[in-house]
Parts: structure tokens; C-alpha cells; sequence
């Protein structure tokens, strides 16, 4: 049987011109092109937020590690632990990735790091606990499962991977500043720390350091001062009146240094001598002599020197000794010729109180310190600074006349020339930056000078008139301890001082 194919002519053309259904094909591409890009943009939201899980991670473990970074001996040691502790559990991130800790990421301690944010810090990589500054975290890699995008490719046939691997690191560095301190450096033999409880209470000679000559432990100078007039007690003044300011007004608002480096001075100041530091004692001799009714510049509520004032109850440049009280000695060692600039807190108590308060035969007798022991601190015991406190309570307790703390003897201890007294006893404390000048090689200014510690330190009595030229000063002090470490906060006596960790890249 034969089937013939019978033409049409007015059905085919018809067909061609047909369009029923073709909505349905255009809809069924449009619908994979649209699961595509839902696809996409919910992998890619996947991706992006696993990339940002990552990152957080990162920084705060590189913020964990910095914030130990104190230049210490067990600084690493310590950076490594604190950065484990960030995860005490398995965290999840980005939906199905999870962290566990010190496996998910690699830390490395640097010193520096390049002036380019493009150079890798390899070069700047270090071991030394002393040196290292900033953490670099790298995390580990993870991939992460594009699952809608698996799908799509699976649907239109495509082949290959369909995974996106995220990644994040971060650098974070630590410091310490200290704010409106007073502006100075001294140098002290390499490990030593006031930080030691065997150091409070150890006096210090210090001495004005020179130009031309290396300086050794116990020499002081200034630190640089070009940015601390930001206050309005010092606001305008410049040179010597600027440093006389930030060393001898009360309240005063300076730059803030930090312990990775600062930039000292010499020591020697023309027109300075020693009047900066004595406006504490009721003196103000030299270029100070026109503060003296300044409200800045307030005497210390405790000023017992073994100085008599004149009859004016001021003090000239040459104070005469008192016949019948003595400021509070120095360390026996001194005398003994047994240390040079550090003493070791030994020092004559039963002298001072036999002849201040007793009958001045040379021998505590019982009951001549009874009004002073009740308010001696117990972190102060047996230090200098612990009995000027105490003479201080006692007199404001006893309301005795004026507030006098000694009684018939040249002095009173309280202010006779100025008006304007402080009521803080730290009136008499420096905070100054502690630096190991044998390892970092002090001569007159030097840059980028790191620093051990900023240390309290008490004035047992005013600054001599100096000797030479130019003068050399000396400055007899007592520690008090330690104004900043890590974890310290507050500086005391008006400074401030505070942990700087911040994330570098």
C-alpha cells in the first residue's frame, strides 16, 4: 500500500506562521537564567559572609596576640596563649565552616613593618620576646560548598569545580603611652625594674646628663617637648619657660609618649637650673621667681626639707640649713660609698624622727613616731614616701595651728612664700621614662629611643643650685613603683597612661 504526502498549500504556511507555545520556551529559558543568578547571588552571599566570619576571627586574634606585646621577657610566650584562648569552643562561620582555635590559623611575631602596605613582613619576622611588636595572623584557607551553583552547572551540564575558597589575615601591633607626665628620661642599668616590690622604696641620684658623653645609669635629661604645650596652663610658652612649665605647674597637659619610642634632650637647660623642680618646696628662685603667685604653681602640701626660709618665709637661691630639722635622708649606702646612683631603701628613719619630732639625742626613743605610725600607708611601709604621707594625714587629723607639721623648729613644713597649695601629696612625684642606655646609647637628643617602664618617683628634697658649666643638677628621688606596664591603666599623679592595641592591616 502507498501513502502519498498530500501538499497543502494553504496548511504549511499557515504552520509556519504559528506562535502558539512559543511563550512557553522563552519562559523556560528565562527560569534557568533566573535560578542562575538567584543561584549566584545566594552562593556569593555565602561566600562573602564566610569571608567576613573569617576576617573577625583574624583581627581578634591578631588583637588577642598584639595586646601581651609589652616587651617583656615572656611577651611571646604569653601573645601565643592569649591568642589560643580566643575560641574555647568550636565556633561556626559562613554556614557550614567551623573554627577550633589555634589549628585554624598561623601566628608570626614581627618588629616592623615595611613603608609598602602591598610588601609582605616576612623581613620583619622575629623571635625576640623583647622585640616583638606586632602579631600577623593568617588564617587557614577554607572552602566553601557553592551548593545552588552545583546545582545550576548540573542542570545546564557544565563540569568542574564549584567550591570558592576564602581566605584573611590581619597584623595588629601594641603599645603604651603615657600622658601628661612629666617630660623626663633617666637611664638604669640593664634589668632593672620598678616593678620589683624590692625596688619601692630604693633611693636614686639622679644627675643632669651632659652633651658630648655617654650617659651611664642614673644620668637624666627631657624628653621632647615639641608637641606638649596643648594645654592652657603651658599654652604659648616656648624654650625653658615651656619646660619649666611642664616640669614645675600642677595640671598641666603634655603630648603622650610612647614606650616604643621617644626622643629625649639634653640636659642641661639655660635658664632652667634647678627652679623648675623646687616650686614644690615653696622656692621660686630664677626663672621661676615671677610664678610665685601663680595658682599653676602650687606648693606641695608636705615641704619639710631641712631648709629655713627666710624672715620673709621666702626662700633665696641659697637657702640656709635649719638648725633643728632635717629632710628625709638618703640612702645609707651613699654615705658608705657603697652605691653609686642606686641605692638599695635603707635609709636612717631613727634620725629623722628623733630630730624632727623627738629630743634630738640621736636615739628613737619610745613614742616619738606614735602620732605618725597610725597613717603610714602598708604599701609605703618603711619607705620616705609612706612617712611624708603620714606627716600629712596626721596634720590635717590633729587640726593643728596653720596645718603645721613640725613645731619648734625652723621650718613648719608647710608653705610660708605661696599661697596656692596643693592638697595632693603626689604635688612631689615624677613619673619618668625608665631607659636601658647601655642597650640604647643616650647623647644629648637621640630618636626613636625605646623605654623599659615609666616609673613614680618621690623628691626627698629640692634640687641643689648645680655645679660647673654648664650646671650639673642632682636630683634625689625614691620610687614609688611602677606608673605603666601592661594592664597598669592610671599613671597617678596626673598622668595617664594607657594600652594602645590597633590593627595595622
Amino acid at each position: 500500500m502507498t501513502f502519498r504526502l498530500r501538499h497543502d498549500p494553504v496548511r504549511l504556511p499557515r504552520f509556519v506562521r504559528d506562535e502558539a507555545g512559543s511563550v512557553m520556551v522563552l519562559w523556560i529559558a528565562s527560569l534557568v537564567a533566573i535560578l542562575g543568578l538567584v543561584a549566584l547571588v545566594f552562593d556569593l552571599g555565602r561566600v562573602q559572609v564566610a569571608q567576613g566570619d573569617l576576617q573577625s576571627f583574624a583581627d581578634s586574634v591578631a588583637l588577642a596576640a598584639a595586646g601581651e606585646l609589652d616587651g617583656r621577657a615572656d611577651s611571646i610566650t604569653r601573645a601565643t596563649a592569649a591568642a589560643a584562648l580566643m575560641i574555647s569552643d568550636t565556633q561556626a562561620y559562613g554556614g557550614d565552616g567551623t573554627l577550633s582555635g589555634a589549628v585554624d590559623y598561623t601566628l608570626t611575631f614581627l618588629d616592623g613593618l615595611p613603608n609598602d602596605d602591598t610588601v609582605a613582613p616576612t623581613a620583619f619576622i622575629t623571635t625576640d620576646q623583647r622585640e616583638a611588636t606586632m602579631a600577623w595572623v593568617v588564617a587557614t584557607p577554607a572552602n566553601i560548598d557553592t551548593l545552588f551553583l552545583r546545582a545550576t552547572r548540573a542542570l545546564v551540564g557544565a563540569t568542574g569545580p564549584a567550591t570558592a575558597t576564602v581566605s584573611a589575615e590581619a597584623i595588629a601591633g601594641f603599645t603604651m603611652e603615657a600622658c601628661d607626665v612629666t617630660p623626663l628620661m633617666f637611664c638604669v642599668p640593664s634589668g632593672w625594674s620598678s616593678t620589683r616590690a624590692s625596688s619601692i622604696g630604693d633611693g636614686i641620684l639622679l644627675r643632669s646628663g651632659g652633651n658630648g658623653a655617654a650617659w651611664g645609669p642614673g644620668d637624666f635629661g627631657f624628653l621632647d617637648i615639641s608637641a606638649s604645650a596643648v594645654g592652657v596652663t603651658c599654652a604659648g610658652l616656648t624654650g625653658a619657660k615651656l619646660i619649666g612649665c611642664l616640669i614645675g605647674a600642677e595640671g598641666n597637659v603634655t603630648r603622650c609618649y610612647s614606650q616604643r619610642g621617644v626622643t629625649t634632650e639634653p640636659g642641661q637647660k639655660v635658664g632652667l637650673e634647678n627652679s623648675a623642680f623646687n616650686t614644690r618646696f615653696d622656692q621660686f628662685t630664677g626663672i621661676m621667681n615671677s610664678y610665685r603667685n601663680n595658682p599653676n604653681y602650687t606648693v606641695a602640701p608636705n615641704i619639710i626639707s631641712g631648709l629655713a626660709p627666710e624672715a620673709s618665709g621666702c626662700f633665696k637661691d641659697n637657702p640656709d640649713v635649719s638648725t633643728n630639722s632635717i629632710g628625709l635622708p638618703h640612702d645609707d649606702c651613699f654615705a658608705a660609698g657603697t652605691c653609686t646612683r642606686f641605692g638599695d631603701g635603707t635609709w636612717d628613719y631613727d634620725l629623722y624622727i628623733d630630730t624632727n619630732y623627738g629630743d634630738g639625742n640621736g636615739v628613737l626613743d619610745a613614742g616619738e613616731d606614735s602620732h605618725l605610725t597610725p597613717h603610714v600607708p602598708a604599701a609605703y611601709a618603711g619607705t620616705r614616701y609612706g612617712v611624708y604621707v603620714a606627716e600629712i594625714e596626721y596634720a590635717r587629723t590633729a587640726g593643728l595651728t596653720g596645718g603645721a607639721i613640725l613645731d619648734g623648729r625652723d621650718e613648719t613644713g608647710i608653705a610660708q612664700c605661696s599661697a596656692n597649695v596643693s592638697s595632693d601629696p603626689k604635688r612631689r612625684v615624677v613619673i619618668a621614662a625608665a631607659v636601658d642606655c647601655t642597650a640604647n646609647p643616650i647623647n644629648g637628643t637621640t630618636t626613636n629611643v625605646p623605654v623599659e617602664e615609666f616609673v613614680e618617683m618621690f623628691m626627698t628634697e629640692p634640687v641643689g643650685a648645680g655645679t660647673g658649666s654648664p650646671a650639673t643638677f642632682d636630683l634625689w628621688v625614691e620610687v614609688i613603683g611602677t606608673a605603666g606596664v601592661s594592664g597598669y591603666g592610671s599613671a597617678g599623679a596626673g598622668g595617664v597612661f594607657r594600652d594602645v592595641v590597633q590593627l595595622y592591616r
